[in-house]
């Protein structure tokens, strides 16, 4: 079929296709008229030459239609039949006048959150019977005249635990948007549908994915497999969700409900409080106890990070006067918690902190950490803590569940705040054992 045929022909005798839309990886995208039900439809044609073996196109497609077919939502495209059309298979779905997110530009970031939340709530669908997209990216999400998103081609999606392979050492899906686990071969999964949504919505907001562009496919695989992704710098509000979503190890991301939840509220105004476990950055700590306070706070101020109290355990030998014998000091003692404060991400007007509460040689019984902010800062909506403050000085206790800490062990605290400056600056940290 070309665009010069006449009238392109009938498709199973019915189908009437009008315009080609698109081409891609699995096939091409059509505008046609059902002539049975009078209705306008979209038929892609799918192509063997996709590194499907053509014998096994017909399988493929009608396993696809009878997977995505169970799927009905409001913001997922409905797949109406399946047909074959000179030797290849051909969908019939729903027929989504507009754009994609592709060609949206850069949108507000309360703009990606609302588009990103439903999407978001019809995958969480889909997860819910056991499909998985496998293809989240900008060119798959389909933004209607009036404005409802809606998310198409689950042309590679499969119910999870289908013997069904594509071959083995094929990574399915478009490499910029892969979750790290799939790029380094690992099946798709929930947790990878929500990495490669995450990678979409930061696309929109920052212009780029995580992982940037290359044409050499090895080398972008290679960059995604190691799961390095950069702060986003204009996602706002949003970045803490984005973040959340980008995680490295599948397990400390959102469920797919999770991030409609969060996304729907980004998108309202109201605060996000993503559990702790998943803020933490990949900061490498100073080794040991060894590191002299005052050149801590210089180096590390860098990577965005203060450690609260950091001294030496060993004990120090002082040379004594002439005629007099030397003596050794005794070591100072090992404070009983240090608090590692941590600034996970900021906007204009606000930012977000986390704070690491680590129990010294011994168990704590419960803790509090003093931060004293900087003209122009404030604690808000805080986290697995409890707040007390006094003018500058912030005072955050222990709740019961994470009051005790055994020694060498840590347990956290996070919070949003505001800044009528351009960038937070840190505060100084104080950790104490509570008696």
């Amino acid at each position: 079929m070309t665009d010069a045929d006449p009238d392109h022909g009938l498709v199973a005798g019915r189908y009437r296709l009008v315009e080609r839309l698109g081409s891609g990886s699995m096939g091409e995208v059509w505008r046609a008229h059902d002539e049975r039900l009078d209705r306008t439809v979209a038929v892609k044609q799918l192509l063997p030459s996709t590194g499907i073996a053509a014998r096994r196109g017909n399988e493929f497609a009608m396993r696809e239609a009878r997977i995505t077919a169970r799927l009905r939502h409001p913001n997922a495209v409905t797949v109406h039949d399946v047909v074959e059309h000179d030797g290849h298979p051909c969908l019939v779905m729903a027929y989504v006048p507009g754009s994609t997110l592709t060609g949206y530009g850069l949108p507000s970031p309360v703009e990606v959150a609302r588009i990103g939340q439903q999407v978001a709530s019809a995958l969480a669908a889909a997860h819910e019977v056991g499909i998985v997209h496998r293809d989240v990216k900008p060119d798959n999400v389909l933004l209607a005249a009036d404005g409802t998103a809606m998310i198409t081609d689950f042309g590679i999606s499969r119910l999870l635990g289908d013997a069904s392979r594509t071959g083995p050492g094929i990574v399915v899906g478009t490499p910029a948007y892969l979750a790290p686990e799939v790029a380094a071969g690992a099946d798709a999964s929930y947790a990878s549908d929500v990495f490669s949504l995450g990678a979409t919505l930061y696309a929109a907001v920052e212009g780029a994915p995580p992982f940037g562009f290359n044409d050499n496919t090895i080398a972008l695989l290679r960059s995604v497999a190691a799961g390095e992704v950069p702060a986003p710098t204009r996602a706002g509000p949003l970045g803490p969700v984005l973040m959340w979503m980008l995680r490295r190890e599948p397990v400390a991301r959102p469920t797919m409900a999770q991030v409609a939840d969060a996304l729907g509220a980004v998108a309202d105004g109201r605060p996000v409080v993503p559990p702790a476990a998943t803020l933490l950055l990949d900061v490498k700590r100073p080794s040991g106890r060894k590191v002299a306070a005052g050149v801590a706070a210089v180096g590390l101020v860098a990577l965005g990070l203060i450690v609260g109290i950091a001294v030496s355990d060993r004990p120090v030998t002082v040379a004594a006067p002439p005629g007099q014998h030397t003596r050794t000091v005794p070591p100072p003692t090992v404070p009983a918690c240090v608090a590692d404060y941590t600034l996970t991400n900021s906007w204009p007007g606000g930012y977000q902190a986390q704070v690491k509460v680590t129990a010294g040689a011994t168990t704590l019984d419960g803790w509090t950490v003093t931060l004293d902010l900087p003209v122009g800062q404030t604690v808000d909506t805080l986290w697995n803590g409890s707040l007390s403050q006094q003018g500058s000085s912030v005072r955050v206790a222990s709740l019961g569940y994470n009051a005790t800490v055994s020694a060498d062990k840590s347990t956290s605290f996070g919070f949003l705040g505001s800044d009528t400056r351009d960038r937070p600056t840190m505060p100084a940290v104080h950790c104490v054992a509570n008696r």
